[in-house]
This record gives C-alpha cells, structure tokens and sequence, in this order.
C-alpha cells in the first residue's frame, strides 16, 4: 500500500491495518454481497468518532485505516495520503474493461460535525440499529454512501467483476471545514490521481421525494451554492462599563449583523432551479407562478427548507465573541457568518453584503469557494435515470441545486462534472433535509440496500 505524507509517521502497511469490526474476516469475502454487508459496513463507518471541529482540529486516520484494508482485502491497492498528521485521505482506482475511456470519480468524505449525547436517542457514535435505522452521526453526511460504494467497489473487486471504465475512488478528509486539508489539497497536490476522470459522483442527490404510490422523484445534484463564510469585525474605543460611550464595539457590530442576518436577498432562478420547479409543479399537479415562486416551495413538505434556500443568496450569523469581563469595554468585537451564493451571483452578492454591513466593518474570508452547476444530460445523466427505474418503476429523476457545499467545489478545478449522486428510496414521513447536520441523524437500512442495488446497477452501465 502506497503512503504520502507530510510528516511521519510511515502509513502502515495493508496487513497492519486494523481488523474489520464488522466481523467480516478476509477471505471470507466469497459468501458476501455489496447488498449483504452494506448495513454492517456502515454501523462500522459510525463508530468512528472522526469529528472535524473546524481550524485544523480533526482525526481521520483511523477510520481512513479501516478503508484502506477494506479495499486492500479484495486485492485493490489503496493509497493513503496525509496533508497534516491525522487527516488522512485514501484513494484507489478499480481497472474497468476499457482503457480507452475516461474514468469516474466516486468521492466521499470520512470526516463528521460534532454532535452532543445528550441530545440523542442513542449515542451518535455507537452505530446502533433502532427503528429499521442505522442512528449516528455522519448517517447520511455521509457515512452512508461512502458505505455503498465501499461495498459496490469491494463486491466487482472481490467477484472479478470489472466496470465499463476506471473508477477512482477517493475517501477524503475535512470536508466539514470546506476541504482544505482533503479534497482541496489532493487536488493542488496529487492532481494525478485525478488528471484524467471527466465526470464524478457524490453525495447529497439521488434521494427520493414521494409524490404519490406511482411517482417518486429522485433528485439528482446538478448545481450547489458558493460558500462565503465570513469573519466580521469592528474596532471602537475601550473602556470602562460603568462609563458613557459612543463608540461601543459591540453595539456597532450586533446592529450589523443584524442588518445581514435579518436582510432577506432577492430571488434569482437559475437554470437548474428553473428544471426542478417546472418538475416539481408538473408532478404535484401546480402551475407554478413566477411571481410567488415560494408558494410552490412550501408545498413540498420537509425539503422545502433546502429548495427555499436556492432562490437567492443567504447569509447567516452563526458566530459572536468579544471582551473578557462584564466591566469593561472592549476594543473589538468578532462575528463570523455563513454565506451562500447562486452560481453566476458572487459579485452582486458581496456588494449586498458590504452595503448591509456598512464602512465601520472589516470583512475577511474564512472560506469563499465558487457555486456550480451543470446540465442534466448526457449519458451519464442517462445512466442513473435508468439504474433508478430499474429498481423502483415509480422513479422520475430530476435535477436540483444543494444549498450547501460539497467537495465537488476541489474536484470540479480539474475540469470534472460532478453531480450528487447517493441514491436513497426515503419513507415519505422522513425528514431528510433535517438530518443533515442535526440531532437523531439516522439512515433507514432498507435505502442503503437499494442504494447499494442502484449504484451497482449505475456503475456497471456508466
């Protein structure tokens, strides 16, 4: 197994990886199917706690170790690569039947956000089974899909089975803090393992959103938001809290970030947006009015949350800090808010913003990372429409933009079209949208088996 690392120590090597947990043992791998062990490969992807805290502050080695044999057990050859100690990415590459053709990406991240115990069910990190769930943190962001593909990649290895093209599969770090030391750093750094992959796949699209018994749309990830995280600050004069004062840090910056965090952004469509909408009225049976677009929007239950956050830019303050004791004054005060901007929007966006927040307030990037979006066609558009339907006829696939970011922002650099493609047969009654990031995060265990069924089905046809 091949290592690249900042600073030692060495990767070891495949036979001193950790033992599979899922009490799965190497060379047993003949009884097994993608579809037989995708539940016990994903409550193993759970129990690791590899939280991302933000500002360097992650731990992916170990579960990256646990890929890393997982794939070298079916004889694959993956390679590990360390952009700081600890946050560790693996990449490996499954030969297909045709060198001729270009490869496809498949990527996911290995890193979670925090999560308190106290606020679950069941800890988030014990993998538990309740409810026909599979209950933890990073269920479906996105420990989830990295177990499909962990298990449709090892299944074709272990079977002999070879795809239509290469596939290059990367499990990468500190994608919860915008991909600077995992997807952003492989691709400055070890572009090569990438150079020649025109398209990919990832997460958060293929989900199904249940019209009626004979129609289920699945939405497929074409476009997603730029990410403007932002730190806010404004100087005044110190002093004591017992005394007059007029030019008060604090005061100054709260009525800034107030301005910003109550403004609400104009409503552009974009392309995509434009697609959806139009799907999404044909199938509920409502003509849409482009003079209230968000009456559609509230329709559409749970999601509407994520489709309401498309049609304009966003901002959101998620962070404050200043001073040190309740009698003084301080010199400074700090804000940090998270933005998000329509592809084709960031210019007119930062004028909005810097508008809202006045002279007084100095602007600085956490992280600013460019929106996307492609179209829905072409064959590989073709192929997951087709691998939907062929394990649910109710399928319709339409396109969407995420409100969030993904690593597609690194990948997408090389010239790779990336879609969001994790698919997932929902209950009707599950709250999706609400998992991402939030507390009881769970992933039902049946959509992983048909999840597991349709990317085989995907990558043997694609």
């Amino acid at each position: 197994m091949a290592n690249a690392s900042l600073d030692p120590p060495d990767v070891p090597a495949a036979e001193d990886l950790p033992v599979a947990t899922s009490g799965q043992a190497a060379g047993a791998g003949a009884a097994l199917t993608a579809e037989s062990e995708v539940v016990d490969l994903c409550r193993d992807l759970l129990r690791f706690e590899s939280v991302n805290r933000g500002n360097g502050d992650g731990h992916e080695r170990p579960i990256a170790e646990f890929v890393a044999e997982k794939l070298a057990e079916v004889g694959l050859e993956p390679v590990l690569l360390e952009s700081a100690p600890g946050r560790t990415s693996v990449v490996t590459r499954l030969a297909g039947s045709d060198p001729s053709r270009s490869p496809l990406l498949i990527h996911g991240h290995l890193d979670v956000v925090p999560a308190d115990p106290t606020d679950w069910r069941v800890h988030p990190f014990a993998g538990e089974e309740l409810d026909g769930c599979l209950w933890g943190r990073g269920a479906i962001d996105m420990k989830d899909m990295d177990a499909m593909t962990l298990a449709v990649v090892r299944d074709m290895a272990r079977s002999g089975r070879r795809p239509p093209r290469d596939l290059v599969v990367a499990f990468v770090a500190d994608e919860e803090a915008g991909g600077t030391l995992g997807a952003r750093w492989l691709v400055d750094n070890h572009p090569d393992h990438f150079a020649d992959c025109t398209e990919a796949i990832s997460e958060v699209g293929g989900f199904s959103y249940t019209v009626s018994d004979d129609l289920r749309l699945y939405l497929i990830e074409t476009a997603e938001k730029g990410i403007a995280w932002m730190k806010l600050t404004v100087a005044g004069r110190a002093g004591h809290g017992s005394m007059l004062s007029e030019d008060n840090a604090v005061t100054k910056l709260c009525e800034a970030v107030a301005r910003l965090g109550r403004h609400q952004f104009p409503i552009v469509v974009t392309p995509t947006v434009r697609v959806f909408l139009d799907s999404i009225g044909e199938a509920l049976g409502i003509e849409l009015d482009a003079g209230d677009i968000e009456s559609t929007i509230a329709k559409l239950g749970p999601i509407a949350r994520m489709v309401g956050a498309t049609i304009r830019n966003t901002v959101n303050p998620t962070q404050l800090a200043a001073g040190h004791k309740v009698n003084v004054i301080p010199g400074e005060a700090t804000a940090y808010v998270d933005g998000r901007y329509l592809p084709g929007q960031e210019e007119e966006f930062l004028r909005q913003v810097d508008e809202l927040l006045g002279p007084e307030v100095r602007r600085e990037w956490v992280v600013n990372d460019q929106a996307l979006e492609t179209g829905f066609d072409g064959p590989l558009v073709e192929a997951m429409a087709s691998a939907l339907r062929a394990e649910d006829p109710a399928a319709r696939a339409v396109p969407y933009m995420l409100s969030g970011g993904t690593d597609a922002k690194s990948f997408s650099r090389l010239g790779i079209r990336c879609f969001g493609f994790s698919p997932l047969l929902l209950p009707p009654d599950l709250d999706f949208a609400g998992m991402f990031h939030g507390v009881d995060e769970r992933v039902p265990v049946d959509a992983l088996r048909f999840g597991v069924r349709v990317l085989d089905r995907f990558l043997a046809s694609s």
